[in-house]
């Protein structure tokens, strides 16, 4: 499928669909457009099927309209999730079948000659052509398909990443009623400290004064005694008899 934008909007449409081949697809690629293609191709090592991505972008494309699109990749590629491998191409020679059947089977880590069939499809007999892989399907249908694919494998990554958030939520839950605890407790320390403190220094305060009193209440004492005389008190002794 060929997907292009509709004017000089930022609007995706499906620019069409074939069943000819990677050669088609290829014939299909507007020098002076950006484009994306999204195709089945038969693996030449596995023979299981294979998803290709290709981020077109023609050379009569101007520089601005470039700049503009390049933004647009890693989102057209979240839209058309399960390709197996993608290329960035701006020519033909960058989109030539043999050279994407060789990045296909490099992709699933074997190598693989367009020309050459290898000798564990010898005798499984004839082969179709590659490029009767490329078949025609309804866009969206096929779009909807590989997205159905990858749906469980999200929706078990969401799970997972929903219960890390609240796992993560929980720890910093327990970690501010844990910080406001010892703020608690080094508040009502504090308050110990100071009460302590302030009763102590009234303690301290009342044993000086009564202290004072009792210094003040001995010099007035020695203060009497010395101002008696000892021979008048026999004077008054004598008169008194």
């Amino acid at each position: 499928a060929l997907f292009t934008y509709e004017g000089n909007s930022n609007d995706l449409r499906v620019a069409g669909s074939g069943d000819g081949g990677l050669e088609e697809m290829v014939e299909e690629l507007n020098s002076g457009k950006v484009m994306y293609a999204f195709c089945r191709v038969k693996d030449p090592n596995s023979g299981l099927p294979k998803y290709v991505l290709i981020n077109w972008t023609g050379e009569g494309v101007n520089d601005v309209r470039k700049g503009a699109c390049a933004n647009h990749v890693s989102t057209v590629a979240s839209f058309l999730k399960g390709a197996h491998v993608t290329i960035n191409a701006r020519a033909e020679e960058d989109v030539e079948p043999e050279l994407i059947m060789e990045k296909v089977a490099k992709a699933s880590g074997a190598n693989y000659n367009f020309h050459k069939e290898s000798s564990k499809f010898q005798d499984s007999g004839p082969q179709a052509p590659v490029g009767s892989v490329y078949q025609k399907t309804n866009a969206m249908s096929e779009i909807k398909r590989v997205n159905k694919d990858n749906f469980w494998a999200k929706a078990e990554k969401d799970e997972e990443n929903r219960r890390l958030e609240e796992k993560r939520r929980a720890e910093e839950e327990r970690q501010r009623i844990e910080r406001e605890r010892r703020e608690r407790e080094l508040q009502e320390a504090a308050g110990r400290e100071q009460r302590y403190k302030a009763r102590s220094n009234e303690i301290e305060a009342q044993k000086r004064l009564q202290q004072q009193q009792e210094a003040e209440n001995r010099n007035k004492e020695q203060q009497q005694w010395r101002a008696v005389n000892p021979r008048d008190i026999f004077k008054q002794r004598e008169k008194s008899v």
